[in-house]
Order: structure tokens, then sequence, then C-alpha cells
């Protein structure tokens, strides 16, 4: 039986290892005794991050990393994007040389702003390269661990490293498409996090289905911008890890970042915030990142900006909301007046 390990005992690496066992491998899921790692090996279910889902026999829990990941044909990682450093030097001396690494953390580094590959070889050297993947997508724990369908991407600099992956998590129920755009699938998944804060934001506020979809298209056009500066493909933004885990993060009852923009726009402070969500919200950490390169790198992101003065500035939701409304007027789409000369 092929054997994998899922760094991260989390409710995303939980449903998983699920998905992975379904699919006939040896998973060992690896955490922390604060996860509560010991209470799912007890009870044959995260209790804490992903109640009600029973883990097969086939997936054990683990808290030795050593034997988590010997003889191990892939490595997942699925800590939040903030750990991944850490937990990348953490298994350095034990990742064997032909482990295919796959991270599922959707994030940019606060301390260097760099995407999770970029993390990954800045550790484990280049030569991780070739053997690494990121796999993104509308795709939340809650409904993989209970078989719903599901189709995300697997983007890899290696095509067969891509191949390698798809077989691996492909499922009558979970259907995995092939991408050679790392940085744009990293980027579309790290992204989508601050306008789903944005959005939650605005229904905390009472404000309506009219006002997310602006927000929803309009922010993807930030996304859009941010993601080809740094190295994206436009067209992979069009795809399930742009457009598709927009559309899901912004409007699910599974996203963190939809809930706690809600308690936000509601009027709950960042820190009250955190707290009644219990888990990481990744699009905090991003909109701290993701603001600051906007102003160094002088692009647009109205959004951002308005997310980034509500979480770090104290600046008040409804302003925010009124400010977008009233920035001086413009085309929806510049390039295409720019096109049609004359118009």
């Amino acid at each position: 039986m092929n054997k994998i390990c899922v760094l991260g005992a989390g409710s995303w690496g939980t449903a998983l290892a699920i998905l992975l066992s379904r699919n006939g491998a040896e998973v060992h899921l690896w955490g922390r005794v604060e996860d509560g790692i010991e209470d799912i090996k007890i009870h044959k279910e995260n209790r804490r991050f992903l109640p009600g889902v029973e883990l097969p026999d086939t997936v054990f829990p683990e808290l030795d990393l050593k034997a988590s990941l010997k003889g191990a044909s892939i490595a997942v990682l699925a800590v939040p994007s903030q750990a991944v450093r850490q937990v990348a030097g953490q298994i350095k001396e034990y990742l064997e040389a032909e482990t295919v690494l796959v991270n599922v953390a959707k994030g940019l580094e606060i301390t260097t702003t760099m995407r999770m590959s970029q993390v990954a070889e800045d550790v484990l050297g280049k030569q991780i390269r070739q053997r690494y993947a990121v796999l993104s997508g509308p795709s939340h724990a809650e409904e993989v661990g209970r078989d719903l369908p599901t189709a995300v991407t697997v983007a890899a600099f290696n095509k067969e490293t891509a191949y390698l992956v798809q077989d691996a998590f492909m499922s009558p129920v979970f259907r995995v498409y092939t991408n050679p755009d790392v940085p744009g699938v990293e980027l579309g998944g790290a992204l989508k996090n601050i306008i789903a804060l944005g959005t939650g934001i605005a229904r905390g506020l009472g404000y309506g289905d009219n006002t997310a979809a602006a927000l929803l298209t309009r922010g993807l056009m930030e996304i859009v911008r941010m993601g080809e500066a740094l190295g994206g493909d436009l067209r992979t933004f069009a795809g399930l890890s742009g457009i598709g885990d927009l559309v899901v993060t912004c409007g699910s009852i599974h996203s963190r970042n939809f809930r706690a923009g809600q308690l936000l726009g509601q009027g709950n402070t960042l820190e009250q915030t955190l707290q009644q969500i219990g888990m990481v919200v990744e699009g905090a950490n991003t909109t701290r990142v993701v603001y600051k390169l906007s102003v160094e790198m002088g692009i647009d992101m109205p959004i951002t900006t308005a997310c980034y003065g509500i979480l770090y500035q104290g600046k008040n939701p409804r302003d925010e909301v009124d400010r977008l409304m009233k920035r001086q007027k413009k085309h929806e789409m510049e390039e295409i007046v720019q096109d049609r000369q004359g118009w």
C-alpha cells in the first residue's frame, strides 16, 4: 500500500487524509499534542476541527515526525502558511530524496512576502523545486471529508510531479486538474481570502447581494492586477484556483475568512474576531502582506486598502464602504477603452 504523510491535523489536513485513505493509501496524519492528535487517535475522529467524520482504519494519527515521513511517496504540507517555514525546517532531515511535497496552505509569508513554493525552496534547497506541487481550488474540508463532489487544481514546475499528485488525489468525488502555473495557483488561493474578508464585512454591515457581487467582481480585478505583477498567468485566475475559490470563499458558511469579515462588520475588533473563529484566518495575514506590496509596487487595490484600514488602522467599516463607493469615476475595463481608440 502506498504511504502518504499529511503534516498538520487541522480540518483540511484531516479531510485530505480521509480522501487519500479512501483512495487506497496508507496515510500517516502527523500533528502535535496541542492539536489534539492523541484525542484523534483514541476516537478515530477529529472532534475539534472536523467533527462527525470518522477516520478510516488506514489513517494513522502520529506524533513521531520521523516515523510519519519514513517511506512516504508524498508529504502533504497542511499547516497554516505562517508555519510552513518552521515545519519545512523540521522535516528537512527526514524528507527522503524521492518524496513529493504537496503544499495546500493558501497565503504569503508575512516577513518575506514569499509564496509557499519560494519558502519551501528557501528552506529545503533548489532541488525541491522538481518535487514540489501546490493543490488549490474551491474545497472546504467539511465537504471533502463527507465525499461531496469537488474539483481542484494541482500545479507543479515538473509535469510528472503534477501527474503523480493528480493520480494520488483523484477520486470519483474529487476531480483534480493540472496546471503548470505554480505562481498563479498559489496567488489565486492566497489573494481571494482578502476579498472574502471584505465580502463578509459587507454582509456584517447588513448590505445585500448587489454589494457582495460588486466586491467579488471588482475584487477579482485586484487579484488579477497583483497576481500578474507577481508572476501569475492571467488565465489561471479565471480557473478553479482563481474565480472558483473566490466564489466559494466569499459566500460559504464554511469560510473562516467570510465569517471573520461578518464579525468585523458587526463591530468586533480583529482580536475579538480571531478569538471567536478559533482557527487561523489566512486573509488577515495576507491583507498585511498584499497591502504592503500594493504600496511598494504602486498597484491600485482599493478593496485591499479598505480591509487593511479596518483590520489594522481602526477604521470604521461603514465609512470604508462609503469611501469605496465615492471614489473618482473610471472605466470598468481600462484596457478595453485603450484598445478602442477614439471611444
